[in-house]
């Protein structure tokens, strides 16, 4: 297993995994131009900061997500966490988000940040992980079409 720094010549290796993972794993309708222009909008934002996990020589996930400058503190973003779903539940998404704690805190972030699905395969992902709900922060929508 290895875990690199993910950047902008690296979108093209992880399309076809992150399009097979929404659209077979929760349903959704990625192809390769909505998903080029998610990935490429997140990894090309100033502050972006971006890992690819292998094992042996296959990508078989990443994380990416941005820095935060607040009045005190610097936070991280974290977009998203994509693990191919073969490889699920053995560990890897948590050495990958150890992995990104460890170099976010080096960069000077306090805290990591999220919105994830309220589902129970991601709260017991991100509880077993350590994150828990903020007290402070309600998200709010509003659907205008």
């Amino acid at each position: 297993m290895k875990i690199q720094i993910m950047n902008l010549e690296d979108i093209g290796k992880v399309l076809d995994l992150y399009i097979n993972y929404y659209n077979h794993v929760e349903g959704s309708c990625w192809n390769e131009k909505t998903a080029y222009k998610r990935i490429h909008q997140v990894i090309s934002m100033e502050d972006s900061f971006s890992l690819i996990i292998k094992d042996k020589t296959e990508i078989i996930g990443f994380v990416m997500g941005y820095f935060k400058q607040y009045d005190d503190i610097i936070g991280y973003t974290l977009e998203e966490i994509v693990i191919d779903y073969r490889f699920q539940n053995k560990g890897y998404g948590t050495k990958l988000m150890n992995k990104l704690e460890e170099e976010v805190k080096k960069l000077g972030a306090s805290c990591i940040e999220l919105k994830a699905v309220n589902d129970d395969m991601h709260n017991k992902f991100y509880t077993k992980n350590g994150y828990t709900n903020s007290n402070d922060f309600v998200e709010k929508v509003k659907w205008i079409s």
